[in-house]
């Protein structure tokens, strides 16, 4: 279905985009634990709320 060279690319593009990601996040690190102080609440809330929906379409089926 894929070429042995898009196999290659893809490889190296995920790589690539692996690295970027993890140094630009680590460059912003400060600001990140600065600006975004209560976001693990957020996304817990909106986890918890997700799976409260989730049992209730469970149990109402």
């Amino acid at each position: 279905m894929f070429t042995q060279g898009q196999w290659i690319f893809t490889g190296f593009f995920v790589v690539a985009f692996i690295c970027a990601i993890t140094y630009s996040y680590r460059k912003d690190i400060k600001l990140h634990k600065k600006y975004y102080k209560g976001s693990l609440l957020i996304l817990g809330g909106f986890i918890l709320f997700i799976g409260i929906l989730f049992v209730i379409k469970t149990f109402l089926r």
